[in-house]
């Protein structure tokens, strides 16, 4: 059974600049979206198997280098996802990437209570931010229809139309989302009132920089409860 998520305020909190509409900051894999995109992605451009292995042989790997203090991330996650990309991605032309990218569609699952409260923000005029650590290559074609308004992402770099593996931004997740996220915020004051919707653990980082921080559970009964983080 899913519980009713609870209702969203329309107005912004006391302190902050009502003038402005507010700005929902929402995070992807396990907020809007049941699972992780990411080997999703791997597997409809090399094939879900050799996706699943290499996964794996990343893993493998990145538990020898991180035990010599030789992790090529700043932590053993992130050391295992540059270790997959590299091993996956190299070499694969741009334009398969954003086919691939196109096939993903159909397969997502949304997370359908969380997708309504973005809708709902959106209707009362609120800016859409999706902050997530999945890869600038295909959230656009996820996104589309959305309305959303921005994307932190994290960046593969291309060179000559052919990826090298390689990424081009840091891993939008943990601190480097929140610092992406503080800088968004920067960016664009005065904002209004800030929400932000993530999971446990990666996302508190970002979810306590919001006025309300949600953090979402998807599981059994579709749960979702407050963090009880303040700003």
């Amino acid at each position: 059974m899913q519980t009713t998520a609870a209702p969203i305020p329309t107005a912004p909190p006391s302190g902050i600049d009502h003038d402005a509409p507010g700005v929902a900051f929402f995070d992807f894999d396990g907020t809007l979206i049941h699972g992780d995109s990411l080997p999703m992605f791997v597997g409809e451009v090399i094939g879900q198997r050799r996706a699943a292995l290499a996964l794996a042989d990343a893993i493998r790997s990145c538990l020898h280098r991180h035990a010599r203090g030789r992790g090529p991330g700043v932590d053993f996650p992130g050391s295992v996802k540059a270790v997959y990309l590299k091993r996956t991605l190299r070499g694969v032309p741009l334009a398969d990437a954003l086919a691939a990218a196109e096939r993903m569609i159909p397969r997502i699952r949304w997370h359908a209570p969380l997708v309504e409260i973005l809708k709902t923000h959106r209707r009362h005029g609120r800016r859409i931010v999706v902050a997530t650590g999945a890869l600038d290559l295909y959230m656009p074609a996820l996104l589309r229809g959305l309305e959303v308004d921005d994307l932190l992402a994290t960046g593969m770099e291309a060179e000559d139309g052919v990826l090298t593996g390689r990424l081009s931004t840091g891993n939008c997740v943990r601190r480097d989302k929140a610092d992406r996220v503080r800088a968004w915020l920067r960016q664009h004051d005065p904002v209004g009132a800030t929400w932000g919707y993530g999971n446990r653990p990666s996302d508190l980082p970002m979810l306590a920089l919001m006025q309300r921080g949600e953090v979402v559970t998807i599981g059994r009964g579709q749960r979702r409860r407050s963090s009880g983080l303040q700003p």
